[in-house]
């Protein structure tokens, strides 16, 4: 490649769409580091629904129009490939998973792993989810609980019972052994996803910087537990000569003809995307109903006047009111705060022509936050989900042939956990009570945590 050739494909490919100049994006680069959700933000009411970036090459454009975001999602997917930096900094800590891999095959996987997901099998995990929940509540809340009430991290508190109940429910296995190895791996391996996904001189995976060299101390730790909880289903099955390795998503994985290395990118991809982003969008829930004690309210009498367990499923039929409460918390803080795609061949976005190559970021931050679609729409208001069958313009766990597998378990999940901490505690803002900011990492957790008042469910406070 000539120099003149080389100099030409590091200018930024100009396809006539606004969007903030190099000097612009230089000025900004300390606030877009520390707070990218603001600067979305920003550009998206400044430049409007199509945003380029200029960055060397191929365009890069801020999507937040739902037609064109359903087009690159939904309509055109197949042009549109998860090769991009966002998912090949995934990629580093949980390898080519379900959630990160941009090859042909995720495909096979995907089907490999559907069974896990069926409605019959979510609905025989709900016993599983519920001891998790208990298991973490008796453990943070236990009988030692002040009568007058605690504050409390609901968030840490969270990511304990996400964690525990992506072991129990998908792999049959009680990982509170090895909890705090994979709460603190986990912890690191999300930082440095974020780390790597920002950079803006990627390194080579092999250079001994850093953040490579604790990514692969994170990757060991993760492949340790991994291949731990492989080799005790392996022996299991050998113990029973079942001939099967059970119909959990361990056991569908080890039936069938994947390698150990293969299973343990799946198991990695779940342990991580499973907990983290229900733990963080449980948190942004109970905020919002702490702050808004009528709608916690109405949820505590709609659980209290359901029969029997609260089931993994039909929320929306038997629980309506709890489930638009939880759906209108992933509106405000959906845990999936960009999704990013790259065309394979040229395309046609809002009418204009773009060339193969072009990399596409969809925040579902801001389509959720759309006047148009959602008046007054920094507003909690469930009811605005109340008697709909769908809406135009909501993609907590995106959209189309890459929507999120694991989304009717983590919507049965939070149900449950809600229905497990309601019952027994009130949950309140203590007093002085600032929002924590939301911080953009791997999903959207609340910077710092989330310290809530919790008493007693029978106590009332004037």
């Amino acid at each position: 490649m000539s120099t003149a050739t080389r100099l030409q494909a590091m200018r930024p490919t100009d396809i006539g769409v606004p969007g903030p100049t190099p000097g612009d994006m230089a000025r900004a680069f300390r606030s877009v580091r520390a707070d990218p959700l603001s600067f979305l933000v920003d550009v998206s009411a400044r430049y409007g629904d199509v945003v380029a970036f200029p960055v060397p090459g191929t365009p890069a454009l801020l999507l937040n129009d739902p037609d064109d975001v359903r087009h690159v999602l939904q309509t055109a997917a197949r042009n549109w490939s998860k090769e991009t930096v966002q998912y090949a900094a995934l990629a580093r800590v949980t390898g080519p998973g379900l959630l990160a891999s941009s090859e042909p095959n995720w495909i096979e996987h995907r089907r490999l792993a559907a069974p896990a997901f069926h409605h019959q099998r979510l609905e025989a995990v709900g016993d599983e989810v519920r001891a998790a929940a208990d298991a973490a509540i008796t453990a943070r809340l236990g009988p030692e609980f002040p009568g007058s009430g605690e504050i409390v991290d609901v968030a840490a508190l969270t990511h304990r019972i996400g964690l525990d109940a992506v072991g129990r429910a998908l792999f049959s296995a009680d990982l509170s052994g090895h909890a705090q190895q994979l709460l603190d791996a986990t912890s690191d391996a999300a930082k440095l996803v974020v780390r790597l996904g920002r950079s803006i001189l990627p390194t080579a995976a092999w250079t001994p910087t850093p953040t490579n060299l604790r990514l692969r101390r994170t990757r060991h730790r993760l492949d340790v537990i991994s291949s731990e909880l492989i080799a005790e289903r392996r022996a299991r099955g050998k113990r029973l000569h079942t001939g099967s390795h059970g119909d959990d998503l361990l056991g569908l994985l080890l039936d069938s003809n994947l390698t150990d290395g293969e299973i343990r990118h799946e198991l990695v991809t779940m342990v991580i995307a499973g907990h983290e982003t229900v733990a963080a969008a449980l948190a942004w829930t109970l905020m919002l109903l702490a702050e808004h004690q009528p709608a916690q309210d109405k949820v505590r009498a709609e659980l209290a006047g359901h029969p029997g367990p609260v089931p993994m499923l039909g929320h929306k039929e038997k629980l309506p009111w709890t489930r638009a409460v939880v759906d209108e918390a992933l509106r405000l803080f959906p845990p999936a705060w960009a999704l990013s795609r790259r065309s394979r061949q040229d395309d046609v976005i809002g009418g204009r022509p773009v060339p193969a190559g072009t990399l596409v970021i969809v925040s579902p931050w801001l389509v959720h936050r759309r006047p148009d679609l959602w008046p007054d729409p920094l507003a909690f208001r469930p009811e605005r989900f109340l008697g709909g069958t769908g809406r135009s313009g909501y993609l907590p766990f995106g959209q189309g042939p890459r929507l999120c597998i694991g989304r009717e378990f983590a919507l049965g999940e939070m149900v449950l956990v809600l229905s497990r901490l309601l019952s027994s505690y009130r949950i309140e803002v203590p007093d002085g009570w600032q929002r924590p900011a939301a911080q953009a990492q791997v999903a959207v957790h609340p910077r710092g945590g989330m310290p809530l008042l919790l008493t007693h469910a029978a106590a009332r406070h004037g």
